[in-house]
């Protein structure tokens, strides 16, 4: 080894920490795969007592005892995303076979405008729709084949809630309870890369938590002029989605403007698929950047990179979480770098040394 040159021994050194360390995630990421029932819901409720912490800490300043303030916290999350799953649910069940007939008419309209009434143009949306149909009913039928499913992740969901509360309740004790966990010489290392992680998550999810409601309030306010019906249920469906990067966005506002098509028709529609994109612009021009730059920022590369991460990985739970935990690894190497870099400041002020007289 003393044969090769320095650089070349400290390049083996980095490729061998570098595999190691990849070794090692890989480990803990199929491990994670294979204990995603127990190991999604404590990360789900993680991301919620990062989020409800805040709203937990003003109760008990209120003097409320710490296991009613943490019950009354998740009450009021559980029926505030129940009421608004509801309602768009409600209004997406009424409105979808005038979604269908008016996604017929539109395209018949668009056919009639440019000439094409009658030809292939026509028979090939008319054939679309009607396999959107079949789409349905096919999907509608396996739903039957998805009830296992659906029970694993109803599971998952109500685990998830508990330990929200668990956490919400105890989380005086977190800093404690961690270190009687580790050795008693890295204690204070590990409780300093734990309080950086989660406050990289907090800052995340309270940043975005802004902006999802700045965007649920403009689109909100953008529906009722237009006067499309369940706007207030369409503006939650904004606010829930905010916290799937890109993805949760394009969902809720493909649902705002069918639901626009289906009810005030297609220039009503476009109208809505306008107030949607401007919204979506000025957050990641104007809301985010200002937003994030006081929590956490990471950049867009990076984020997307995560995301298709954390979809392969986990699907849409691996997409949920994915920027999440960017988030806290990034609070991880802030405190690594603190710790351990060497800084490099300039050289110290003074007068130059005189010329020696030999």
């Amino acid at each position: 080894m003393q044969l090769l040159p320095e650089p070349v021994r400290r390049l083996a050194a980095w490729c061998v920490v570098v595999l190691l360390v990849s070794g090692v995630v890989y480990i803990g990421i199929q491990l994670s795969v294979v204990l995603r029932p127990a190991v999604i819901p404590v990360l789900l409720a993680l991301l919620g007592t990062a989020l409800l912490l805040p709203l937990h800490r003003w109760l008990v300043r209120m003097k409320v005892h710490r296991s009613v303030a943490a019950g009354l916290t998740c009450a009021a999350v559980l029926g505030a995303v129940g009421g608004a799953v509801y309602v768009v649910t409600i209004a997406l069940v009424d409105t979808w076979d005038q979604i269908v007939a008016s996604l017929r008419r539109a395209v018949r309209d668009l056919a009639d405008q440019f000439g094409a009434s009658g030809t292939s143009l026509e028979d090939l949306a008319g054939n679309a729709v009607d396999m959107l149909g079949r789409f349905g009913g096919t999907a509608a039928s396996g739903v039957v084949s998805g009830v296992s499913w659906a029970v694993q992740a109803l599971g998952m969901a109500v685990l998830a809630l508990l330990l929200v509360f668990f956490f919400l309740r105890d989380s005086d004790r977190a800093a404690g309870t961690l270190r009687s966990l580790v050795p008693r010489d890295n204690a204070d290392v590990i409780e300093a890369m734990a309080r950086r992680a989660f406050e990289g998550v907090e800052g995340f999810m309270r940043g975005t938590t802004v902006v999802a409601l700045i965007d649920a309030v403009c689109i909100t306010a953008g529906l009722l002029v237009l006067r499309v019906p369940g706007a207030l249920g369409l503006g939650a469906l904004v606010f829930i989605g905010a916290y799937v990067p890109y993805l949760g966005a394009f969902v809720s506002g493909t649902v705002a403007v069918l639901v626009a098509l289906a009810d005030r028709g297609l220039v009503i529609a476009l109208w809505a698929l306008g107030v949607v994109l401007v919204v979506q612009m000025l957050e990641g021009n104007i809301f985010q950047p200002v937003v994030q730059s006081r929590t956490v920022r990471i950049h867009p590369a990076v984020v997307l990179v995560a995301l298709t991460a954390g979809a392969a990985v986990a699907g849409i739970v691996g997409v949920l979480l994915a920027v999440p935990v960017t988030a806290a690894a990034f609070g991880v190497g802030r405190e690594l770098r603190t710790r351990y870099a060497s800084p490099e400041g300039p050289p110290p002020a003074g007068p130059a040394p005189e010329p020696s007289a030999d």
